[in-house]
């Protein structure tokens, strides 16, 4: 198991839940670029999560299929319903951020610009 499954398992749940908007903005003193840092963190959340599904599904790819192997591949359909009752990346990385389990920093460059 990824250590990003075990992470969407634990004690996260699946469904969105209003966060205080004043610890968001505490964590960076600027709402904004906290959400910036969450977005990103989502969104690479995101990619890693897809190429594990797709390497997971391509080790049950048939490059000559029948009928009965598209009906029949129960396998493919089971780890994708897996992938889809885990947590939204969103959410994951909001809980990440929201535990100091991010690490970002400010370029130098944008703050004088």
């Amino acid at each position: 198991m990824s250590r990003l499954r075990r992470q969407s398992s634990a004690n996260i749940t699946n469904t969105a839940e209003t966060k205080d908007l004043n610890l968001i903005k505490s964590k960076t003193g600027n709402v904004y670029e906290s959400i910036a840092i969450v977005a990103k963190r989502a969104n690479q959340i995101n990619i890693s999560l897809k190429e594990e599904l797709h390497s997971k599904l391509e080790e049950f790819a048939s490059h000559t299929d029948s009928l009965e192997e598209i009906h029949e591949n129960k396998e493919q359909i089971e780890i994708s319903k897996a992938y889809e009752r885990m947590p939204n990346a969103a959410l994951l990385a909001t809980q990440e951020f929201l535990e100091d389990k991010i690490y970002y920093r400010k370029n130098e460059d944008d703050l004088f610009s």
